[in-house]
């Protein structure tokens, strides 16, 4: 199974609230509209594992908050990574969607690490899903993400900049949407084999798929 896209939600409502990463109000409507762009969209880079000249490369689309995504990468990833990605068969790329601002919000936590903390970033996200965004209150959510960001390494200072960032923000949401209706992608999970779109799958599926594309 996989999670839809709701089409209709915007950067800005994606974005509003994020004051609360700072322990702020959010900005007002306005200010959110007249802010000056500080992060382009083409900085945006998603982030990747494994060997990049790798014989199959695997772009996996997904959310933080999606409950399929977490079932994906608690039952599949792990065996994926082991088999194909460590051994230099497989490149994955995972690239972000943001279906609600939770997900947005535990993105830019992810991204505060950088590239060598992200991949372990995600599987705490994955893991720990329904506790760190089960709650209604958004300050409770931040709390929880803030708490896996210090796990991560990180403290609240460099949590505050990277997650109060609208522009940032902005670009992450504008680089989603630009992928996402370019490659027709219409739930999460979804994965790219080497061009070849599929859905939602367990690992013996998977395994088949690569496996016929190692043989070519």
């Amino acid at each position: 199974m996989t999670m839809n896209f709701k089409p209709g939600l915007t950067a800005l409502a994606l974005t509003a609230g994020l004051g609360l990463f700072a322990a702020l109000a959010p900005l007002p409507v306005a200010a959110q509209e007249t802010a000056p762009a500080t992060a382009a969209v083409d900085a945006i880079q998603d982030f990747s594992i494994g060997v990049p000249d790798a014989k199959v490369q695997i772009i996996e689309y997904a959310s933080f908050t999606c409950p399929h995504c977490a079932r994906f990468h608690e039952e599949v990833f792990g065996k994926l990574k082991a088999d194909y990605i460590d051994t230099g068969k497989v490149r994955f790329t995972y690239r972000e969607v943001y279906f609600d601002r939770y997900g947005l919000w535990a993105a830019m936590m992810a991204r505060c690490g950088g590239e060598m903390r992200y991949f372990g970033i995600t599987d705490i996200l994955f893991s720990t899903q329904g506790e760190w965004a089960a709650s209604d209150d958004p300050a409770a959510v931040v709390a929880n993400l803030k708490k896996i960001g210090r796990t991560a390494g990180m403290d609240d200072a460099a949590l505050d900049a990277c997650m109060k960032d609208g522009a940032t923000a902005e670009a992450l949401v504008a680089h989603f949407e630009k992928n996402f209706t370019a490659d027709g992608v219409e739930g999460t999970p979804t994965f790219f084999i080497n061009g070849v779109k599929h859905s939602n799958m367990g690992y013996d599926d998977l395994k088949a798929l690569i496996e016929a594309e190692l043989a070519k």
